[in-house]
């Protein structure tokens, strides 16, 4: 079961991954459940996204 702050920082992935602090602990907890990813571009910036299953489960919580 995620928290409320893993719940918030996965929307924000969703919706603004531009915005998220990358130390966050939920971030970390995301990413060890596999629900984000991140990647680091070429550039040295770091990129986050919703992978399947972080979208499932959005989308499972919208429906409910």
């Amino acid at each position: 079961m995620l928290s409320p702050h893993e719940f918030a920082t996965l929307m924000l992935v969703k919706d603004a991954p531009d915005q998220i602090d990358l130390g966050r602990e939920d971030l970390a907890a995301l990413l060890e459940r596999q629900l984000v990813a991140m990647e680091q571009l070429a550039s040295g910036i770091h990129r986050l996204w919703l992978t399947n299953d972080g979208d499932s489960l959005l989308q499972s919580i919208k429906q409910a």
